[in-house]
């Protein structure tokens, strides 16, 4: 059956957040916090470590405290700011202001960038005459992201998992993005970079393509494939 339709995820997928350095930088800029070398570049590992930039590395631990919320964390915009919040005051930082500093950050539209291939890749689908929409498991609204970096204008509908409280590999969240697209699922693609959330979809006959999550500068062309898979 011929692909109609192609559901992305957001972060590692188009989009890439910052290095948890830039992210720490900007926090403390904001908040008008001074730290030395020695100490930024320290904060820098253990916040990395901590998994508390959301996009960022995977969290080395999960204290038990924060195992059920971390569990569920995209599920409502409450639960994501928590338990990202919490990961990051296992950092003792200088300030308790920059715990909220972190999270507000990595919302802000220039703490993202788009893979190089993004806007090639979305434009071709849309020319093609192939809908696209954004299934993302998140705590918050990344349509602000796409309009600052001229995404939006390729993307159809946004299935956003704090909206609809439940998580990828939930099959809810990808059927209501074929059903946005106005497609059957044996007919929608679904590209992302996570085998287990965004393999979920496969439970409803979609296609399922993976990418790397990698920095942006490793991965110029990881999106073209898709291009190939709808016959473009």
């Amino acid at each position: 059956m011929a692909i109609k339709g192609v559901l992305f995820d957001f972060s590692g997928t188009l989009f890439r957040i910052e290095p948890v350095t830039s992210w720490l930088r900007a926090a403390l800029d904001e908040t008008g916090v001074s730290v030395g070398r020695a100490d930024f570049e320290r904060y820098a590992r253990e916040l990395d470590a901590a998994g508390a930039l959301p996009g960022g590395s995977t969290p080395q631990g999960i204290p038990r405290s924060l195992a059920g919320l971390w569990s569920t964390r995209d599920e409502d915009a409450a639960g994501h700011r928590a338990a990202y919040t919490g990961l990051a005051r296992r950092v003792d930082l200088p300030d308790p202001r920059l715990y909220d500093a972190l999270y507000e950050r990595h919302m802000a539209p220039s703490a993202w960038r788009p893979y190089p291939d993004a806007a090639e890749v979305l434009g071709a689908l849309r020319r093609h005459g192939a809908g696209v929409a954004v299934v993302s498991n998140i705590g918050w609204d990344p349509r602000p992201v796409f309009r600052a970096h001229g995404l939006d204008a390729f993307v159809e509908a946004y299935v956003l998992s704090y909206r609809l409280g439940v998580q990828k590999p939930d099959p809810r969240l990808f059927r209501a993005g074929c059903e946005a697209l106005g497609h059957d699922p044996r007919e929608v693609l679904m590209v992302g970079d996570d085998r287990r959330a965004d393999g979920g979809a496969a439970e409803l006959g979609c296609a399922v393509h993976f990418v790397d999550h990698l920095p942006v500068e490793e991965r110029p062309e990881g999106l073209r494939p898709v291009l190939g898979l709808v016959g473009v």
